[in-house]
């Protein structure tokens, strides 16, 4: 861990998003061996990382950003608070925009209905890709304001807090990975191919992160602003995507795995941080 410690805050926002992105690869791998992923153990992931995620944004993210805020002499609220709506907000308008991508495709299908089935099937395929890749933008964007922030001596943040944060990001990558590459197997796509793409969708993070890293170490003044934009992309990703999808089927296997992961990122920030 000390090797870990002595580097730049840019070169561990990298090695953590590699990790990240690495952990993506595998999950896409899994297309080489089976059709699909057993429903319960990912739901218990799902579950799992949306608890990690949801307390590293307090712990990590957003009680830094309102303590940073009380240093600097603002209203202690203010910055902390249209950060974490921007955040939430950046999510959900890139939801918005997928949703009126797919309308126009189905516009179109319904004038050319002997293109209708590849047109459909290029949809899926491509709203798919777009979603996880445009989401995988502020989980990157939050690793690296999280680097960024502990060598900016924001108060409350910790290396273990970051290191927990991309851990908590790295487990839930995994079934992301999956998701894009089975089904674009299930559409036809080869092995090798569905894997190339699966694992291309968390390409983003490693730059999203290294933008916010810099940010977070040139701009002190605005860094509550930051730390609460990744906290609130972090909650709505959490809530919007990770529990609805991980309660569908197994709701207790979803909700024992977001207390297990919520009570071990808080015990792992609190005492180690």
């Amino acid at each position: 861990m000390t090797w870990f410690e002595n580097l730049g805050p840019v070169i561990q926002t990298l090695i953590a998003t590699i990790f990240t992105w690495g952990v993506t690869a595998l999950g896409a791998l899994v297309v080489c061996f089976f059709k699909e992923m057993n429903r319960k153990v990912l739901d218990t992931i799902l579950g799992f990382s949306a608890g990690v995620m949801i307390a590293a944004s307090f712990w990590s993210l957003l009680a830094p950003s309102l303590e940073l805020s009380y240093e600097l002499g603002y209203i202690e609220w203010i910055l902390p608070a249209f950060g974490f709506i921007a955040g939430g907000m950046f999510v959900l308008l890139s939801d918005r925009f997928l949703d009126k991508v797919l309308s126009k495709r189905n516009s179109r299908n319904m004038e050319r209905p002997k293109r209708a089935k590849n047109a459909e099937s290029l949809k899926r395929s491509i709203l798919l890709i777009s979603a996880i890749t445009i989401h995988n933008i502020p989980e990157g964007m939050a690793i690296g304001v999280a680097f960024g922030g502990i060598a900016s001596g924001v108060p409350g943040m910790t290396l273990i807090g970051a290191i927990m944060l991309a851990l908590g990001i790295g487990i839930q990558n995994f079934p992301e990975g999956a998701a894009v590459s089975l089904p674009l197997r299930s559409e036809g796509y080869s092995r090798f191919k569905s894997f190339m793409i699966g694992q291309a969708s968390a390409m983003v993070e490693p730059i999203s992160a290294v933008i916010g890293a810099v940010l977070v170490m040139y701009i002190r003044s605005v860094l509550p602003f930051l730390l609460a934009f990744a906290a609130g992309a972090m909650i709505i990703v959490a809530a919007r995507e990770l529990l609805p999808e991980s309660v569908k089927k197994h709701k207790n296997l979803s909700t024992l795995g977001l207390v297990a992961g919520f009570v071990i990122m808080m015990i792992l920030d609190v005492t180690l941080g």
